[in-house]
């Protein structure tokens, strides 16, 4: 045989070899999450989640016979960390896809990365200004703030609470939910008694509370994330505020109630479905969705799967959706994202499009209170 003949043969094959390795290759998707620090409510839940069902899905065979490869990093809530984590994923991992960060902040300081590079991020955090405008690599699967301020003030408003007070912590994340607090007051024919802050770090807003107290103010909004609106629970118990108190989504678990304790009662807030998921009627089309990630989250980890960590399942689904579509370049994973409609997930129902990139409806928030210290629906 030709010694020339028998050399293109070995070029070829070692190519299809190398070709065939390259299409069974894993899928690398990175992950950047708050699983240590003052966000670690969010990011531990998010990790946990993000991890269980990438393993569940590997178990199953994969996506188109390849499997999902989790790279996770703790931001430990720092966005200046975040930001250098998000390069390490793009330039030495080299995943196709980023989930998260937790916060809003991080989130922000994120972004120029994910659109420099042009790596599908797809955010775990609610600030509306994430998505708004619309950025072209940059997704999220947290409902979105104006949601949030949208569905309380609907309650007050059939209430005939017109009169309120807000405290907002001073990140990120309360910067935009005080943003919509404000904008959306006159279109609900609210008006803002008092607008005061806090810190993130700060431990006793009886200050704030106290001049609250004396405005004419017939409910309290609080925005913000664990431990501060624990904080101000207590504060308000121990002062004998009678105005209900109204918290943010961003206090969606049972760790808020643990934290509050026996001044968790009677506060009300509007959260993604899962954490009343057994309450929800037979019809609701994301009941088994969230059934299922309930019951998962518990058989793997011995806790209730709550709204934070239902946002990375919801991250990781919609990136296997678009695998399972034959996008398996950061590219082509962004071009199907855009593509989504009707999802199911544990956030809502998703209905991406050039135009939106948060993708969910008022009907993914439920109005729920505290009661014997649990959940229930508003009705």
């Amino acid at each position: 045989m030709n010694f020339r003949f028998i050399n293109v043969l070995v070029v070829v094959g070692t190519l299809l070899l190398t070709s065939n390795v390259f299409a069974d290759g894993p899928i690398k998707i990175g992950a950047l999450f708050a699983v240590t620090g003052p966000a670690a409510f969010l990011g531990e839940p998010e990790r946990n989640s993000a991890k269980m069902v990438v393993d569940e899905i590997n178990k199953a065979g994969g996506v188109k016979g390849r499997k999902l490869e989790l790279v996770v990093y703790d931001t430990a809530g720092d966005a200046t960390k975040a930001v250098q984590l998000a390069t390490r994923l793009i330039k030495d991992d080299k995943v196709v896809a980023i989930i998260g960060p937790s916060t809003t902040g991080e989130t922000m300081a994120v972004i120029p990365v994910a659109e420099k590079e042009q790596i599908p991020l797809i955010s775990c955090s609610a600030g509306s200004k994430i998505t708004d405008p619309v950025k072209k690599w940059v997704f999220k699967t947290a409902q979105n703030d104006s949601l949030a301020v949208g569905r309380i003030y609907e309650y007050l408003q059939k209430s005939k609470q017109t009169n309120v007070a807000i405290l907002t912590v001073s990140d990120g994340f309360g910067s935009s939910g005080r943003e919509q607090l404000k904008s959306q007051a006159a279109k609900y024919g609210i008006t803002i008694m008092s607008d005061d802050t806090y810190g993130p770090k700060d431990t006793d807003m009886t200050a704030q509370l106290t001049k609250i107290r004396g405005t004419q103010a017939q409910a309290v909004i609080c925005w913000g994330t664990n431990p501060g609106p624990a904080v101000i629970a207590k504060n308000a118990h121990q002062l004998g505020i009678k105005a209900p108190l109204f918290m943010s989504h961003g206090v969606s678990s049972k760790k808020f109630i643990e934290l509050a304790g026996d001044s968790s009662e009677g506060i009300k807030l509007p959260s993604g479905k899962v954490v009343v998921a057994d309450l929800l009627p037979n019809s609701d089309s994301q009941k088994k969705s969230l059934m299922a990630f309930v019951k998962d989250y518990q058989n793997h980890y011995k806790a209730e799967g709550d709204h934070f960590g239902g946002h990375a399942w919801d991250a990781v689904m919609l990136i296997r959706n678009a695998v399972e579509k034959g996008a398996d370049t950061p590219a082509a994973i962004r071009d199907q994202l855009e593509k989504i409609r009707g999802f199911a997930g544990i956030g809502g129902t998703f209905n991406y499009s050039a135009q939106d990139h948060a993708g969910l409806g008022k009907d993914a928030f439920v109005l729920v209170e505290v009661k014997k210290k649990d959940w229930v629906i508003v009705k």
